[in-house]
């Protein structure tokens, strides 16, 4: 407790400086899952996506970013093995904060999608099993989150391949590709919109009071899907069919259509991954601030103030402006060659394995999902379409990462541990 007592300015002015870190890795690594397709598929630009994601990343971490988190994000370790040494939760927290943080800027740095959630899991279990024992682990959720490896990228591959081949069966298959996508637009519209509002009220809004049964959100996301259509209609409608040399089946004008849903798809999940991974880097960040604040006293959650979500938000955008064109660059152009239409499907298919996901508890991975989406996209193609050589990268750098980040949070807690007593 006296150590708490000592040193507590300093140890939330450490897990301010490594939370923002951790919020900048956020950004920089992850924020592709929302943006890569729009960009890789030429629906936005860099530019627009880096505008986009800038709002919609800010206003879900700070708007539905959480008012209360885990202590120990997601239950990994039982906070009251820490009673009677609140300091070693400390140690624990800012290590794995800076052990996270590190490892994303490692992979930001040569263009790895990975798993924000699974680097701050890694970390946590390396301190943990090293610091407090093994038994402290519950390693039933730790196997649980390492199933999501398989489960996320399966899962959205399948989803995508057939949405794809729906879009090619139905749209560039028939004899006026740019009349059948006018036809069956509404439909996908109305996916989208669906989709997307359950992706909000599911992942986006559950922290400001609105945590809605699954149910529930389901019946709101129907009326609300159909609004969208309607909107969607009236935009598709001022899409004019131009004739470009070369392009006698009028695909070019489909892709312009899919285009414009690509955007819809594109903020949604912006929001809703800015609302759900700011944890990453504030839940750790917040319990620091909870047991320094209670001199010592450990609690099973943590209140988040205002100004910490305000940190993470501001993190999250600092590292999408300054190096998220990288990870952007790997899942847009790097797995497969995408264009509106093979981007609209992989992005719905992600947001749909999400809300699957929030209804029957499989535990996913973003990253993963959406690389497994733009996966079954590619394979829609065929097998020359993907590019083996990155895919192979991808995966090895999602077997890395539960280890890197377990063996850095190792060495930060007994720096720690050294440095404070």
């Amino acid at each position: 407790m006296s150590i708490i007592v000592q040193h507590g300015e300093i140890f939330i002015i450490l897990a301010c400086v490594f939370g923002f870190f951790m919020a900048w890795g956020v950004g920089a690594n992850d924020v592709a899952n929302a943006m890569g397709t729009s960009v890789g598929s030429r629906a936005i630009t860099i530019k627009q996506a880096i505008i986009i994601a800038v709002i919609f990343e800010f206003l879900g971490a700070y708007l539905a970013g959480g008012e209360v988190t885990d202590t120990v994000r997601k239950g990994i370790i039982d906070p009251t093995l820490l009673v009677n040494d609140p300091q070693l939760l400390v140690y624990g927290m800012l290590a794995s904060l800076l052990a996270a943080a590190i490892w994303l800027l490692i992979a930001s740095a040569r263009g790895w999608p990975v798993s924000t959630t699974h680097s701050i899991v890694g970390a946590i279990v390396g301190f943990a099993a090293v610091g407090l024992g093994m038994e402290a682990v519950a390693w039933d959720k730790v196997g649980q989150i390492a199933s999501s490896w398989v489960v996320s990228p399966l899962l959205a591959g399948t989803i995508a391949y057939l949405l794809f081949k729906s879009v090619q069966h139905l749209i560039f298959e028939a004899r006026d590709p740019f009349a059948s996508a006018k036809r069956y637009l509404p439909a996908y519209v109305f996916l989208v919109g669906f989709v997307v509002t359950m992706v909000t009220l599911n992942k986006g809004l559950k922290h400001v009071g609105l945590d809605l049964s699954f149910g529930l959100s389901f019946l709101l996301s129907i009326p609300v899907g159909l609004v969208i259509a309607g909107i969607g209609v009236l935009m598709e409608r001022r899409v004019v069919y131009e004739r470009r040399a070369g392009d006698h089946f009028g695909y070019g004008n489909v892709e312009r259509v899919f285009g414009v849903l690509m955007i819809f798809t594109a903020c949604a999940m912006a929001f809703a991954h800015g609302s759900n991974d700011v944890a990453n880097a504030v839940g750790p960040l917040a319990a620091v601030v909870d047991v320094v604040h209670r001199g010592g006293a450990v609690g099973g959650s943590a209140v988040v103030p205002w100004w910490v979500l305000l940190l993470g938000g501001i993190g999250i955008v600092v590292g999408l402006v300054t190096y998220g064109h990288k990870v952007i660059a790997t899942v847009g152009t790097g797995i497969t060659e995408l264009t509106p239409s093979r981007g609209f499907a992989a992005t719905l298919a992600a947001a749909t394995t999400v809300v699957l996901a929030s209804g029957t508890g499989l535990p996913i991975s973003t990253t993963h999902t959406l690389v497994g989406a733009v996966l079954g996209v590619g394979l829609a193609r065929g097998m020359s379409a993907l590019n083996l050589r990155v895919i192979g990268t991808i995966i090895m750098s999602w077997l890395i990462t539960l280890p890197a980040g377990a063996g850095l949070a190792i060495l930060f807690f007994f720096m720690f541990k050294g440095i404070f007593g």
